[in-house]
């Protein structure tokens, strides 16, 4: 953890009753944020409170009333103050004029990320299993902090919330309840005519979640075969043993550059064969910064001759973001393999120390780059999905 970390921590109620000391967060590295979003609108339709700092100030008195939060533990409540300080950073850069109106399209996609950065970089989150797990819980609150009001309007909630539970497989702190939680906060902390309508909404949100099994944690199923098939999108019942007719496992690597992706690989599962891109580079002769389709054509023959032959593998690269690992998930399962997902990080400096190290160094600002995009895996994107440090 760095100095920022610590200075944050110091500033978080120590028990719902103790008044927020608004000098005492600003005057951290978040007050950058503070300021930012002090200078960012909102459509007042929705927010007549006006700015973004002034609706976030707000979230965070309203969710230490809440009797939701005084029920949890301190170490969850502080969990959940930080994820209200954080749940519209995304709207800093995101917010714009359309039509006489301000709207701040996809700002909780952009706010986990902004989020994640911050944690990651500035306080040290990461690394280590406690700073991965708080880091990620965190970060997914965010991410899907406007989804309890929403969820039920949209084309089959049932697996919609099936989904985000299913994230307490790889972080037990992250449930639908404290995503309610959250959400209750926000509903609460605004200016609006609909504010009712809108806890009556997360309300019954949290109500179909439990009734679904999944507001306290992922939701049960006959089998990981049939939870793969469910979440996946398959029309099954979750209480089906369904036969698994998968021959083997394909291992998906996903991490940022200097992570150590090939150690891991030497020290788990050096029998497999790897497809690797970076190996696949050299083997063409195509720098990192050249035009990458060749490569990406070269992995992609090399992994059907695997699959043909029902041959387990490892498949190594930084696969970032949901698009390039679903591409990948979905080649893999139409041969018939299960696909395990291992996601790997390690600290900030001893991976800028390693990416030195390599063979093929790779810019540190290209490296910064990568994890303002990364978004980690989420439990429903394979059979298995794994977070290690390294």
């Amino acid at each position: 953890m760095t100095a920022e970390w610590n200075a944050l921590m110091a500033t978080l109620p120590q028990s719902p009753e103790e008044s927020i000391r608004w000098d005492a967060i600003t005057a951290t590295g978040y007050g950058t944020f503070a300021r930012k979003m002090a200078g960012t609108q909102q459509n007042p339709l929705w927010h007549g409170e006006g700015d973004v700092w002034s609706h976030t100030r707000m979230v965070c008195e309203q969710l230490v009333t809440l009797p939701e939060y005084r029920a949890e533990t301190l170490q969850n409540q502080q969990l959940l103050f930080l994820a209200a300080l954080l749940h519209d950073i995304g709207k800093i850069p995101c917010t714009v004029l359309e039509d006489g109106n301000w709207t701040s399209p996809y700002h909780a996609v952009t706010g986990a990320r902004m989020a994640r950065r911050y944690l990651w970089v500035d306080c040290g989150l990461c690394g280590t299993p406690e700073a991965q797990q708080l880091r990620e819980t965190i970060c997914w609150l965010v991410r899907y902090h406007m989804i309890p009001t929403r969820a039920l309007e949209g084309a089959n909630p049932e697996l919609r919330l099936s989904k985000m539970a299913s994230n307490g497989l790889i972080l037990p702190d992250f449930t639908l309840q404290r995503l309610c939680t959250l959400s209750k906060a926000d509903t609460l902390g605004r200016l609006a005519e609909d504010t009712a309508q809108g806890v009556e909404k997360g309300t019954l949100c949290a109500m179909a979640a439990e009734e679904l099994g999944c507001l306290h944690g992922p939701r049960s199923f006959a089998t990981p075969h049939t939870a793969r098939a469910y979440l996946s999108g398959r029309n099954v019942w979750p209480e089906q043993a369904l036969y698994d007719d998968t021959w083997g496992e394909v291992i998906l690597l996903c991490g940022l550059p200097g992570t150590g992706k090939d150690t891991w690989i030497g020290e788990h599962c050096p029998q497999l064969p790897m497809v690797s891109l970076d190996e696949l580079r050299k083997e063409l002769h195509i720098s990192p910064t050249e035009a990458q389709g060749p490569v990406v054509q070269a992995a992609q023959q090399r992994c059907r001759e695997y699959l043909r032959a029902h041959e387990p593998f490892v498949y190594n690269a930084t696969n970032l973001t949901f698009s390039i690992r679903a591409g990948l998930v979905k080649l893999f399962e139409s041969y018939g393999a299960s696909v395990r997902i291992v996601y790997l990080e390690t600290p900030w400096q001893e991976q800028l120390r390693r990416n030195q190290s390599r063979t093929a160094v790779v810019p540190e600002g290209a490296i910064g780059h990568m994890l303002d995009k990364l978004s980690p895996p989420e439990a429903y994107e394979a059979r298995q999905v794994e977070y290690l440090c390294v």
